[in-house]
Parts: C-alpha cells; sequence; structure tokens
C-alpha cells in the first residue's frame, strides 16, 4: 500500500471510530529481529541488527489459494460436512510438506478435524443449530472480506454485514448461544493444537543433522554465530557450564482451559505426531493403523465436545499446585533432559567437548502453594501440604527412574569405591541400586504418611529417607562414577546422566517453592511484637528507627518470641499476624531445598527486606531463604536503588547475604501504574542503577523478572529478542523469570514445544552474555525521560483523572464478571473494597483483552511519540528506533497489539453495554487516542500499515479474525443479558458468558 493510500484509510478509520457500527482492522503481528544475516552467517551484534524473519517458522496459517480470509474448514463450511467419514490423512500420500507447500498439512489437519467436529455437533444438536453457526461464520467472513468499513466503496456494504451479524446474535436463544459458542471456541482451540503442532512438525523437518536448529534463536545457530563473530570456544564454553535460567511457574489465573480439556488437546497432538509418522513410513491410505488413528481423533474431539470446559468451582492453591506440577510430571521429567542431551551434542559437535554434568542452564521453580500475596487461601498449612504431595511426587518418579537404572545396570565390574560399599555382591550395580530404591520408596511413604496424618509422629525418621538432593545426587554420582572408572562411560552417559540432570533441575519437590508476601504483613507482625514486648509501636518509629533495631536483632542470639506464644494471647496477636508469623515457623521446618526466594510484595523501604531476615532468624531457620524485594509500581523502581545502596551499606546486613542477593522488577503492576512506555524505561533504569550498586559493593545480582504473557504485563512472544533487549551488564548469564498462567500450557504443555522453549531461553541468555550491546547515548535517554513524562501524564490523565473511567471500564468490559469464572483461588482485588487502583494486573489486562480495545499498552503511547515527531526533537527518535534495539523492541510490540486490537469491536461493546452518556463519549475519545497511536507508531516505524513486515502472522491472524469476531458480537449479547436478568446464577446464561470469554482467549493467543 502506497503511503498516499494509507493515509486515506486511517481518515476513512477516523471517520468510522465513532459509531455504532463495529468494525475492524486487520490483525497482524510486527516483530524487529535483533540478529541478521551477514556474510552468509548469522551475526549476534547489536549495532548491526536489522529485520530479520526465520524461512523455517514460516505459516502460511490456514488460507487456501489467493483466499487470505479462507475457512478453517472444507470449501463453504465451517466443519465442512462433505465428507461422510472425514479422515485425518486428508492429503496424506501427496506429501504435501515437501517441494513448495509446507503448511499444506497444517490446513489438511484443520479440515479434518473441524470436519469431525461439525458432524458431532450436528449429531448431538441438529442440522438446523449448524447452519445457523454457518450462518454466523458467513457474515463475519463477508463483513472482513468487505474490508470491516475500512474501504470508502465498501463501507456500507460491509456496516450491513456486522448490523446483520448482530442481530442475527440477538435473535439467538440463550441455549442456541451457548451451543454456537462452544462451536467457535473449540474449534478455535482446535486451530491453536493444529498450529501448534505444525510448529514442531516443521522444526522437525528443519533439524536434520545437528541436534538442534541453526537458527538465530537456538543454541544450534547461537554457538556457530559466535565462535563467527570471533568469539573464543573456552569463552562460550564456560558461558554455558555457569549459565542458569530459572522458571517459575506461578498460579496467576490466565488459563481460562480446565486442566481435563487441556489433557484432551494434548492427546490430540499426540495423534496428529503419530500420523505424522504413518505418513514418513509411506503407509497405505487405508491401512489398519491409519484407520485406528482416525477413529482416535474422532473419539477424542467427541470427547471434548460433550466434556464441561466450564470449571464449576474455584480451584484450591493445592489444585493449582497440582495443574502446575503436572506440566512437570507429564512432559518436562522427559523433555529436559532430552533437551541438555541434544545441548551436550551441539557443544560436543561446535565446541569440541561435554557439557559439564553439573551444568543447570534450566531449572524449574513455582510459586504455586506458597504465593500468598492477597491470597487468604494460602496458609501455612496449605504451603506445607503442596510441599508433602510434590515431594511424595517427586519419590515416586525417582522410584521409577531407579527401577529403569536396577533393570539396566547389571554390569558385574564396579570400582574399588562402589566395592566398598556393597561387598562381593556379584551385581554391584544393582545391589547398590536396590537399597537406593528401598530408601526412595521409604521417602515416598514418609511424604505421604506425614501429608495424610500431619499431626501424628511418623513410624519414619527422616534420617532413614533422601531429604537432601545432594544425598541422593551423592549416590547416583557414585555410580557415575564407577562406569566412568571401568570403561563403561557410555553406560553412564546414558539413561544415568539423565536422572543426574533431573536431580539438579527439579531436585526432590519436583520443583522449588518460593514463598511471597507483601510487606504491610511484616510490618503487621513486627508492630504486634513490640508492643507486645513494650517496645512501642514498629510501625510508628522512622526508617533510621526501624533499622537500627532490626540490625540488633539479627545478631543477637535471643530469640524474640518463644515459639507459638501468638497463640496464647488472641487480645494482641490478630488472625493475620499469627498466620504470618506460623509461616515462617512452617519456613523453619522444612529441609533444605524445598523453598527457594522470599519475594516481599510492595516493597518500599530497607526494613522492609531486612525485617523478613529477622523474622526468619527469629523463627530458628537455619538456613534463610534468600530475600526478594519485588519493586512494581513507578514510584517503588525509582526508589529502589536507593533501598539497596542503604541495605549493602550495612555490615550486618551484608554479612548474612553471602555476596549474593535476588531483586524481582514488577513488569505487570508497573504498567498497569504508569503505562507501558513510561514502565518499560523505569524498569531498564532501575536495573541498571542496582547492577552498578551491586558491583560497587561487591555483590552478585539476580534479576527476577516477573512478567506476564501479555504485552501490557511485560510479557512479549519473541522471547529471544526480549531477553536480548534487556539493559547491558543486567543479567550476566543469570536469568529468572515467571511463566505464568496460560503460557504454561504453550511453552511447555507438549514435549517438542517444551524442548524449543528451553532451546530458546539458553541461547538467548547466551548470546546476551557475550554480544556487543548498543548503549544508549545521553541524547538518548533524555528522549526517554521526555518520552516517559508525556506518557505517564497522558496515561493517568486517563485511568486516575478522568472521573467518567471507572464507570466507562465496569460496563464496557467483563470485568464485573471476572469473578466468576473459576480460572484462580487468588482474589481478583488485594482490597475487595477498592476501585481500579485496587485491581490486580491480570483482570485489568483481561478486561481490556477480551473486547480487543488493549487500552493498558498503547495508552499514553501515542500521545507522546506524536508530540516529539512533530518538534525538533523528531529525528532523535527516529535516531532511537533505527539504531538501538531495546527501544525498537518496545516500539514493535506496542505496535504489534495495535494491530491486534480491533477499536470497531469495542464500539460495539459500548453499544451494547454502555448506558450512561458520559462514559460513552469517553469510549469515543479512547478510540479517537487508538487511531492516533496508530498513526504515530507508524510514522515512527516507517510503515504504511499496522506490522507490514510480519505477512505470516498477518495472514494467520486475518483467518482467525471471523471466529474471534462472532464470538465477540456473542458475548456482547451474553454481557447484555446478563446484566439484565433477574436470575444471576441462571446456568446457561453464565455458562454462555464463560464459554465466550474462554473462545476469545483462544482465539487471541492469551488472556490476561
Amino acid at each position: 500500500m502506497l503511503r498516499s493510500s494509507a493515509a486515506a484509510y486511517r481518515r476513512m478509520a477516523k471517520a468510522a471510530v465513532s459509531s455504532s457500527t463495529c468494525s475492524s482492522s486487520t490483525m497482524g503481528v510486527c516483530t524487529k529481529s535483533m540478529l541478521s544475516r551477514a556474510g552468509g552467517s548469522l551475526s549476534l551484534r547489536a549495532k548491526e541488527v536489522v529485520a530479520f524473519r526465520s524461512s523455517n517458522t514460516a505459516l502460511r496459517a490456514f488460507s487456501t489459494g489467493g483466499n487470505s480470509h479462507s475457512s478453517f474448514a472444507e470449501p463453504g463450511s465451517l466443519f465442512g460436512d462433505q465428507l461422510q467419514d472425514p479422515p485425518v490423512f486428508v492429503e496424506s500420500l501427496s506429501a504435501p510438506t515437501l517441494g513448495g507447500d509446507k503448511d499444506a498439512q497444517l490446513r489438511a489437519d484443520v479440515r479434518a478435524m473441524g470436519s469431525l467436529l461439525g458432524h458431532i455437533i450436528q449429531e448431538h444438536h441438529g442440522k438446523e443449530i449448524f447452519e445457523k453457526i454457518e450462518e454466523l461464520r458467513a457474515l463475519a467472513k463477508n463483513w472482513r472480506e468487505a474490508g470491516a468499513g475500512r474501504q470508502p466503496e465498501t463501507a456500507a456494504q460491509a456496516d450491513e454485514y456486522f448490523q446483520n451479524l448482530s442481530s442475527a446474535c440477538g435473535k439467538l436463544s440463550n441455549d442456541e448461544m451457548l451451543i454456537i459458542s462452544r462451536a467457535f471456541a473449540h474449534f478455535l482451540a482446535i486451530a491453536n493444537s493444529a498450529e501448534a503442532h505444525h510448529r514442531a512438525r516443521l522444526l522437525k523437518k528443519a533439524t536434520t543433522f545437528e541436534a538442534l536448529p541453526e537458527r538465530y534463536d537456538s543454541c544450534g545457530g547461537v554457538m556457530k554465530s559466535l565462535l563467527e563473530e570471533g568469539h573464543s570456544a573456552d569463552a562460550m564454553y564456560e558461558a554455558l557450564s555457569t549459565q542458569q535460567t530459572e522458571l517459575v511457574l506461578t498460579a496467576h489465573p490466565t488459563e481460562v482451559n480446565r486442566r481435563t480439556i487441556l489433557e484432551k488437546q494434548r492427546r490430540v497432538q499426540t495423534i496428529l505426531t503419530q500420523a505424522d509418522d504413518l505418513r514418513d513410513k509411506n503407509q497405505p491410505p487405508t491401512g489398519f493403523a491409519q484407520r485406528e488413528l482416525d477413529r482416535a481423533m474422532e473419539r477424542e474431539i467427541a470427547s471434548i465436545w460433550q466434556s464441561d470446559e466450564v470449571s464449576r468451582a474455584k480451584p484450591t492453591p493445592q489444585n493449582e499446585a497440582a495443574r502446575g506440577t503436572l506440566v512437570v510430571e507429564t512432559v518436562l521429567w522427559e523433555a529436559l533432559p532430552n533437551f541438555l542431551r541434544k545441548l551436550n551434542a551441539m557443544t560436543q559437535s561446535v565446541l569440541g567437548r561435554s557439557l559439564p554434568l553439573d551444568a543447570t542452564p534450566i531449572k524449574f521453580s513455582s510459586w504455586m502453594g506458597g504465593d500468598r500475596d492477597g491470597n487468604p487461601n494460602v496458609t501455612p498449612e496449605v504451603t506445607r501440604e503442596v510441599l508433602l504431595k510434590q515431594r511424595a511426587q517427586a519419590a515416586g518418579l525417582f522410584l521409577r527412574d531407579l527401577s529403569r537404572l536396577h533393570s539396566e545396570l547389571s554390569i558385574m565390574n564396579c570400582s574399588e569405591e562402589l566395592r566398598a560399599v556393597v561387598g562381593d555382591e556379584k551385581e554391584p550395580y544393582r545391589a547398590f541400586l536396590a537399597k537406593m530404591m528401598a530408601k526412595m520408596k521409604l521417602t515416598k511413604d514418609w511424604a505421604e504418611e506425614r501429608l495424610n496424618n500431619p499431626v501424628l509422629t511418623s513410624r519414619i525418621e527422616a534420617t532413614d529417607v533422601y531429604t537432601d538432593r545432594q544425598d541422593f545426587k551423592d549416590d547416583l554420582m557414585l555410580i557415575h562414577r564407577s562406569l566412568c572408572e571401568t570403561e563403561n562411560t557410555i553406560e553412564a552417559d546414558g539413561f544415568l546422566t539423565d536422572v543426574i540432570r533431573n536431580v539438579s533441575a527439579f531436585g526432590l519437590t519436583m520443583v522449588t517453592l518460593d514463598v511471597r508476601q507483601e510487606s504491610n504483613r511484616h510490618e503487621e507482625a513486627m508492630d504486634t511484637i513490640t508492643r507486645f514486648l513494650g517496645l512501642g509501636s514498629y510501625s510508628q518509629w522512622d526508617e533510621e528507627t526501624r533499622l537500627k533495631w532490626l540490625e540488633q536483632q539479627l545478631v543477637s542470639p535471643r530469640p524474640l518470641l518463644r515459639p507459638g506464644i501468638w497463640n496464647e494471647h488472641p487480645e494482641v496477636f490478630s488472625p493475620t499476624c499469627v498466620d504470618t508469623l506460623e509461616t515462617f515457623a512452617m519456613i523453619a521446618e522444612q529441609h533444605e531445598g524445598s523453598l527457594g526466594a522470599y519475594v516481599i510484595s510492595q516493597c518500599t523501604s530497607a526494613s522492609d527486606i531486612f525485617s523478613v531476615l529477622v523474622l526468619q532468624k527469629d523463627a530458628g531457620v537455619k538456613k534463610p531463604l534468600r530475600v526478594a524485594p519485588l519493586f512494581e509500581t513507578l514510584d517503588d523502581l525509582n526508589g529502589a536503588a536507593d533501598t539497596m545502596k542503604k541495605l549493602f551499606s550495612m555490615p550486618s546486613y551484608m554479612g548474612a547475604i553471602n555476596g549474593k542477593h535476588e531483586i524481582m522488577i514488577g513488569y505487570s503492576d508497573s504498567a498497569k501504574d504508569a503505562g507501558r512506555l513510561a514502565a518499560s524505561w523505569a524498569q531498564y533504569e532501575t536495573q541498571e542503577k542496582l547492577a552498578a550498586i551491586g558491583r560497587e559493593a561487591g555483590v552478585e545480582l539476580t534479576f527476577f523478572h516477573g512478567k506476564g504473557g501479555t504485552v501490557g504485563r511485560g510479557g512479549n512472544p519473541q522471547t529471544f529478542l526480549a531477553i536480548m533487549a534487556h539493559a547491558p551488564d543486567t543479567i550476566n548469564g543469570r536469568f529468572r523469570v515467571t511463566e505464568q498462567g496460560e503460557m504454561i500450557n504453550q511453552n511447555f504443555g507438549y514435549y517438542d514445544r517444551a524442548q524449543r522453549t528451553m532451546d530458546i531461553y539458553t541461547a538467548a541468555v547466551l548470546a546476551e552474555k557475550l554480544t556487543e550491546h548498543v548503549r544508549p547515548t545521553d541524547e538518548w535517554r533524555n528522549m526517554m525521560k521526555t518520552l516517559s513524562d508525556i506518557s505517564c501524564e497522558a496515561y493517568r490523565r486517563v485511568i486516575r483523572g478522568d472521573e467518567r473511567f471507572v464507570p466507562y471500564f465496569r460496563s464496557a468490559t467483563p470485568e464485573l464478571e471476572f469473578a466468576n469464572l473459576n480460572i484462580g483461588s487468588r482474589p481478583a482485588k488485594r482490597n475487595p473494597k477498592g476501585g481500579v487502583e485496587s485491581l490486580r494486573a491480570i483482570p485489568w489486562n483481561f478486561s481490556w483483552t477480551q473486547t480487543r480495545l488493549n487500552l493498558p499498552t498503547w495508552l499514553g503511547v501515542g500521545e507522546a511519540f506524536e508530540k516529539v515527531l512533530s518538534s525538533n526533537d523528531g529525528p532523535v527518535l527516529r535516531e532511537m528506533y533505527q539504531q538501538w534495539p531495546s527501544f525498537r523492541t518496545t516500539v514493535d510490540m506496542v505496535e504489534m497489539v495495535l494491530a491486534k486490537s480491533e477499536p470497531k469491536v469495542a464500539a460495539h461493546y459500548d453499544k451494547m453495554l454502555v448506558t450512561d452518556e458520559l462514559a460513552k463519549e469517553l469510549g469515543v475519545e479512547l478510540r479517537e487516542l487508538h487511531l492516533k497511536t496508530e498513526d504515530a507508531v507508524l510514522d515512527l516505524s516507517g510503515h504504511d500499515i499496522l506490522s507490514e513486515n510480519n505477512k505470516i502472522l498477518l495472514r494467520l491472524l486475518q483467518v482467525r479474525n471471523p471466529y474471534v469476531d462472532v464470538l465477540n458480537c456473542l458475548q456482547a449479547e451474553a454481557l447484555k443479558r446478563f446484566r439484565g436478568a433477574e436470575d444471576k446464577e441462571d446456568k446457561v446464561l453464565k455458562d454462555l458468558l464463560l464459554t465466550t470469554i474462554t473462545g476469545v482467549a483462544n482465539g487471541m493467543g492469551n488472556t490476561g
């Protein structure tokens, strides 16, 4: 599209934005690669970065022929009822993935599964409902093909199509709407499964020689590129051997799909994999194995359709922990050692040496069952129960692994070291493993006994079981050394190596559990203690007085309180104070390696951090958990450097941390507080300052990045680029990050995808450490300060300063209905009586994602860009976008969200749901701001249309549009009926609303 055409396109969009008839912009994604092809090889030098798209990941979506908006299903039908017995192998033996169109099999998979779903719906609900499904899809498809109101010559026709779509939804009964919304939601889930499988399929075809693909974001490509750039093999080996990415699974309520449905979708992908295997073997199309797979696919889809996808009750923290560790048990337990085996093959091939056995480039931890911030459901008893259950699960997995080793290691020759332990046993390894198996069985029984009878004294002593991962690892290493010393290295490098690596990555509790609590709970505990002891009110002391007293208590040999005394004085110790003190008592009970960090949310001062050390010491914690302050609001980020500098100047504190410290950076709440642009710069600068303070004090800092799945919460679908965009000298081979909600299943729910995710993280952390980064000049820093100030003021002017905003937000989005979506144990608000300011970042982003306005990500950005671009400083801003990858990554992410947003869909929500005239005016103003932001971003990026460089994902999202459009119309109608209904407990109406929410989330690929 020419620039003049783009301008006309924008004018047309602006003229229509306040219309009550909904229309939509083309969805798409544009991301800039930080790597380039230079001289036939990949270059990682930041100063040479240019846009890059890897052909290995090119997906031509599901479009057919020249019609980029074609159906997922058979021609002319959503679910393709032309085939009486539609097979999975629609185009099986023609080898469509070879010789050109590598996406033909993807389309064939979707058509086959969609057709099966269509037949199942007709069987259960009749042809009439099926025809209504097709009618809605056709109307949405026609609206898109007519330009969705963006093309002047077809605008009237497009408006008519959309009005007909809205009217058709309004004429449906609640029961009909529920069936139809389920159809669209399930179809999008099927498409997601097929797409994810196809990515793995293409990656497998691209990885035919080396263990890992030679991509810019894979260890296979990064290691070779670094060598070509002049980095020594020794430097790379040292970096790879010592680096660690710790992925922290959290139970943030963003996974809208039930565990039951996720398991069924996983089986669907397994069937697709088996079908690929048969194609590779060139099985005849009428073969028994293929017919069986066709039947298996039909059974799974039929089961999915007849399963309840709506969670009927809020999960408990124990449920969330079980869901989280399911991915460890069913996928990661095998996927992680297999990835490390591939990584080892790459180090042997490229660097000429093996990965050290004790290297742990990937490690897993969890917050599930330990995160009590604002969640009264996470009690000390709950955390204790989760730890025991996970210990029992891990013991069961290791017992299975030991049994396999016992079966394999029938070798009779062993080292003198092992012989001294087992004596004259004929099969020394089996004899030693039998003792290990007995001890591990006892470990499992011990954990289950304590889990079932927590108040009774266990018949098994802790000294008789494995409680420390190092003890278990030492036993395994004894076997490993013996095999190596007796010329059985090939056996040592087999399954035994996998088990040893799993011990390092998962420990004896499957995941190490963090504890998180908000700072005011610790202040309340300290205040109660000082008043109880007659020392006055801790809360009323100034900061210096608090720190002086805390220093004294840290070195004092006497405890402040006798254990349990708080239960004897309920008139002094409140229930929340007792809960806090009991939590520290619970921590003291745990064996080493069970718990990881103690994270302090809403941390604002040095005393907030120091007090947790004192509370651990007073509870008798033998090896205190590392204390990680979480700086999350703009003010907290700006004050973080002074806070840590104060602590590092205190000898008693420095003596307690052993030269290491962890600091958590909050991305979600800072963005909610100040807007995406201001928050991004504050996060960048804060990490720079903290890293410098750490170096000056001789403290090794590890930053813990609290990111969500959406861009509004700090997420970035381009993980490699996101890591490379961090401030220089802040990662240094140590990267800790949260994996939240739906991202756990998306990134780790399937074997191939889990290995790919681990590969990307490992490659990025390696490349980030050795790559020469572009550092911002003073002129760029001043510009970022200007942009942050303008964008923050613009953002807060609407969110905090406009009295119309809260009424608009609560009427135009499903925020009030969010609590009915039983996807998390934690309340949606920290303060149940509070307003938007107390709303957590997840439901905040979730609500705007559903209406497709995505307000938190872009609000304020356009005003800042527009103001600077129209000034004399415009060339500086353009220079920053062209030459500074970190800034360009931020801009590209905003552009991606703008491309995915649909302000005309949001206008339809306003028409259906907003009754207050002032609130309606605000809605119009916000959509105008959206269009102005699009203009400003296009001006800065130099693009004619949003995300024009990423035609692959553009087509992918274009195809999804008609299906998500229908779900949005159904959701708006459902919200209108739900809010107007006398019976708020109407099951069909509630299910309808929750199903549309799930469907939109599946279609958009994220929730909050």
